[in-house]
């Protein structure tokens, strides 16, 4: 996707450029009042303005795709055209809207289909045409942004109370982190594979976590933690994200665990749903001080080689209207700012904006297309439910201190197994072995914790996560004995492959210091061969082996996990074992069969 000018004369900033600070909403710019000036004398020899009789002839048709938040607005102002008899090429304006989700069009438009049902689109996202120049599908050329709306956190009044609205102020990281707390409001996300708006505000804070923590490791881990959260409470889009909101002001709606108390959404939407009729309780925002996401509804042309001369100057047309006085006009009855993002106080005003909210801050620089698809990959497989059964070295090699810690290996990998144990959802299903040699009479690993739904109820009270987190608590090198790492990885991924869950990410996860010693178990030419034989790739169980300690055998993990799709990974500190763990589940995840 080039830059390119539409007809006409018109010449917008394309809305995918990033030189400079940042694409910038251009609803009519300055180019192209000029251009359109100086082109105003050939349109009306050529009877392209609106000036003549009423519509009674051939018109000029054009046909746009929109997302079905400014479809609305899009419609009312090509209505208004045909009202006016606004003409092009001497024919009459014709210009159909029909609402259709960014992300359906995006997967249409990225298998090149022949024959484009439309010449405009406007998503509300520049990244969803991004995605399609990156697959390589249908040519799109972005020509500017008709209109954009901030990211925020709409809440409705108990719950904005409770957050400090409005005095209270916070960046994107503390803002989620306080409203995923305990004690804090239901908060729905519409789903980032599906939302533009679900999956800036994810990289929102992403890019938050990278700021507070300084350390790229750490910060992916806070982040798939907050998804994890995120996750509980997602909607398949924006419009059903909205209807899990409260209908009315009852205690009895207020208390319904079904109904989220708060959003992450737009402005626009916040105001859509304030201004609507029988919404429900107004949503009060806050605006993140580092800087909102935004969306910017990029007009784009559908293939603009295959348009006729008519299709472009009718494309070219519209988007003229969109940018006059009236069209901002428009815009801005429907809740959309119209001007370089400059905030319309009426419409903050209606969204739920209120000062000290730093509803006038610029939007942030947006990320990239290889940061958001790396995100998004996060994203995908951190929210996945997980069947996954950690065997960890008991070893004695375990009790060995860790240089500059003071702490044994054991006592720095137990810690960072139960913060991994924390990203984990009630429907993820963990289980825990530990091993050395002849623990269990002549087997060299016992069972500690059967996997499973960490949800359930236990014997005894409690769930099955207080359960594993007493188990991972226990853990302790044995006082004697070796390293029975082949017996026990080839027991326990029969096992494995034995209790596969379908629908879910199976995994099995070995933690070792050191290498197998056992002078009378399997040696690594037989394990590889036993998993070859045990492997399926419909049904994928990833080793995945994580060395701590400079006398683990890397080498012969990697032989080891090779045969079934998994990864090794040397730690060199076992407090950081957690951010292995889930880096090298993203690793599985993403590679698995969908």
């Amino acid at each position: 996707m080039g830059r390119h000018s539409l007809p006409d004369g018109s010449a917008p900033e394309r809305t995918g450029a990033r030189s400079g600070a940042r694409r910038r909403t251009l609803v009519l710019a300055t180019g192209l009042v000029l251009a359109v000036a100086a082109g105003s004398v050939v349109a009306l020899r050529s009877g392209m303005l609106p000036f003549g009789g009423p519509c009674d002839g051939p018109s000029a048709r054009l046909d746009v795709a929109a997302s079905p938040d400014i479809a609305p607005a899009l419609e009312a102002v090509a209505g208004q055209a045909r009202r006016d008899a606004t003409r092009t090429d001497g024919r009459c304006l014709d210009v159909r809207v029909t609402a259709r989700a960014a992300h359906d069009l995006a997967d249409a438009f990225g298998q090149r289909p022949v024959d484009p049902e439309f010449q405009v689109w406007i998503p509300d996202s520049s990244l969803w045409v991004d995605r399609v120049e990156a697959e390589r599908g249908t040519p799109l050329t972005a020509a500017g942004a008709v209109a954009s709306s901030p990211i925020v956190l709409g809440a409705v009044p108990t719950a904005a109370t409770a957050l400090g609205w409005p005095g209270t102020t916070y960046t994107w990281t503390r803002l989620i982190r306080r409203a995923t707390s305990g004690d804090a409001p239901r908060l729905g996300v519409a789903d980032p594979a599906r939302s533009a708006t679900g999956l800036l505000a994810l990289a929102r804070i992403s890019a938050g976590d990278a700021k507070d923590t300084g350390n790229a490791d750490e910060a992916r881990t806070r982040t798939a933690a907050t998804a994890k959260l995120l996750h509980q409470r997602i909607a398949d889009g924006d419009g059903p994200a909205l209807a899990t909101l409260p209908r009315n002001g009852s205690r009895a709606e207020r208390d319904n665990p079904r109904r989220n108390q708060a959003l992450l959404l737009s402005e626009q939407a916040a105001y859509a749903h304030n201004t609507a009729a029988g919404g429900g309780p107004g949503l009060d925002l806050f605006y993140p001080r580092d800087g909102p996401a935004r969306l910017d509804y990029p007009y784009t042309l559908v293939d603009e080689a295959e348009m006729s001369p008519e299709q472009a100057r009718a494309a070219s047309r519209f988007m003229t209207l969109l940018g006059e006085r009236e069209g901002r006009r428009t815009l801005r009855g429907h809740g959309f700012r119209t001007e370089n993002d400059a905030a319309d106080p009426k419409v903050t005003d209606a969204a739920g904006g209120r000062a000290p909210q730093p509803y006038s801050a610029s939007p942030a620089d947006p990320p990239n297309g290889k940061e958001l698809q790396a995100l998004m990959g996060r994203w995908t497989v951190t929210v996945q439910n997980i069947r996954l059964t950690s065997v960890v070295d008991a070893s004695p090699s375990m009790a060995g201190p860790v240089p500059g810690d003071g702490r044994s290996r054991m006592d720095l990998t137990r810690n960072s197994l139960l913060q991994a144990l924390a990203t984990f959802t009630p429907e993820d299903e963990i289980g825990l072995w530990r091993f050395a040699t002849l623990l269990d009479g002549t087997k060299d690993y016992a069972e500690l914790s059967p996997t499973g739904r960490l949800g359930d109820r236990v014997p005894g009270g409690g769930t099955h996560r207080d359960a594993l987190t007493a188990a991972f608590g226990s853990l302790a090198p044995v006082p004697r004995g070796a390293t029975g790492l082949y017996d026990t990885t080839l027991a326990a991924y029969r096992q494995a492959r034995a209790t596969y869950a379908s629908g879910k990410l199976n995994a099995l996860v070995i933690v070792t210091d050191g290498v197998d010693d056992d002078a009378v178990g399997l040696g690594l030419d037989a394990l590889v061969d036993e998993l070859k034989g045990l492997s399926d790739p419909g049904k994928p169980v990833p080793l995945i082996a994580l060395a701590i300690g400079p006398a683990a055998d890397t080498a012969a993990l990697r032989r080891m996990v090779a045969p079934t799709g998994g990864s090794a990974h040397r730690v060199a500190d076992p407090s950081q074992l957690h951010q292995a763990l889930i880096k090298a589940l993203m690793t599985a995840g993403g590679t698995r069969p969908r």
